[in-house]
């Protein structure tokens, strides 16, 4: 056997996995396309035909770098939100904020907590920077605020992650409620507060902006309501020196030209955004109607999907999903213990609804037998 150059001990210790397996490994592997895809939380309804407009015009400028510093979409964004643009950084989605958020707040040994069952990427950070991961069950679907301040406090944890309107749930938690688990975190926990469904959930849940707090960051996304999940653009708000060490080691030219265009152009054209959340919100009820039809319980969702009680445990709810994509319909579920009796339903177009509406029945009827 040849000699290989070495991991380092935190990669080699880690397993050989895959945090998700997207829809397009999945059709390969059936030699068939999906007749629905409503599992990725994606918006079906696409980008602002503005944004559309202004990517196809900008494409003859695709030779140049980006701008590395991310001038122009960062000034809207600060004007948009009513900070200084100091207290604004732009990354590679959420997804490549927290990767970076991690690697600045986490080092081998520390302890970092989370729901079990949250987000699953934000896991695979931690286990990257060697961070001991400390997980609290949901309570009621929602994500356990007392718990979590009590593991922060018991482990004396350098990060918490919480998520609201949360993911894979769809629940959320009231404004006052997230300010109080803010006032109450030792001041060394960063708190990492993905709002990435904020436009969907209701504005009584989300708090007003406070740039004064060094341990709160607040990331957000262009991926849900506004469409560009393929371009990869996200944003983090906080506090100016927690913001400006991002500047220490993120990728200064991830964000692509195009992802800046499409940013600015989402970001200007809020008449489409608030579309966009009116359809979510039709298509949410749709979805519920259709669960509570087959017997079936929704879980009220703040988000652009609604998360099902299949009324048994995970190993039904797991035919449930087998059988709904074995007919062409790509869906998700929570894999985590208690929350994994339920499936997870994006809203898609009005067509692809219809088909989950017609194909559920026989989904139902396959998983039981």
């Amino acid at each position: 056997m040849p000699s290989r150059p070495p991991l380092t001990p935190i990669v080699e210790a880690l397993p050989a996995t895959v945090p998700f397996v997207g829809p397009e490994a999945q059709q390969r592997a059936s030699g068939k396309p999906f007749r629905a895809r409503i599992g990725a939380n994606e918006s079906s309804f696409g980008p602002s035909p503005r944004v559309i407009e202004t990517m196809a015009a900008a494409a003859r400028d695709m030779w140049m770098y980006c701008d590395p510093d991310n001038y122009e979409l960062k000034a809207a964004l600060a004007a948009h939100l009513g900070v200084d643009i100091g207290n604004v950084v732009v990354g590679q989605g959420i997804d490549g904020l927290l990767n970076i958020a991690v690697r600045m707040h986490v080092a081998p040994g520390d302890a970092v907590v989370t729901s079990l069952g949250a987000y699953p990427t934000f896991n695979f950070h931690v286990a990257a920077s060697g961070g001991r991961l400390v997980t609290v069950p949901y309570a009621d679907d929602r994500e356990n605020l007392d718990g979590l301040l009590g593991a922060v406090r018991r482990e004396d944890a350098r990060v918490v992650y919480l998520s609201n309107p949360d993911n894979p749930m769809g629940t959320w938690w009231e404004a006052d409620e997230i300010t109080r688990f803010v006032e109450a975190l030792p001041e060394t926990t960063m708190l990492i507060l993905d709002e990435a469904y904020g436009e969907t959930g209701p504005a009584s849940a989300m708090p007003s902006i406070d740039t004064a707090r060094p341990n709160v960051l607040r990331m957000r996304t262009f991926s849900k309501a506004y469409g560009l999940a393929g371009i990869r653009c996200g944003y983090a708000v906080g506090e100016a020196k927690a913001i400006a060490d991002f500047e220490k080691i993120r990728d200064h030219y991830g964000v692509s030209r195009m992802a800046q265009i499409a940013g600015l152009a989402a970001l200007a054209d809020q008449s489409y955004l608030h579309e966009v959340v009116a359809k979510v919100a039709a298509g949410r009820d749709r979805i519920a109607s259709v669960a509570r039809d087959n017997g079936l319980s929704p879980i009220p969702s703040a988000t652009n999907f609604v998360t099902i009680d299949c009324g048994s445990d995970g190993a039904f709810a797991l035919k449930v999903l087998q059988n709904l994509i074995a007919r062409g319909i790509f869906i998700r579920k929570p894999m985590a213990p208690v929350l994994d009796r339920c499936i997870r339903i994006s809203v898609g177009l009005p067509d692809e609804l219809t088909l989950f509406a017609e194909e559920l029945p026989g989904a139902l009827a396959a998983a039981r037998r």
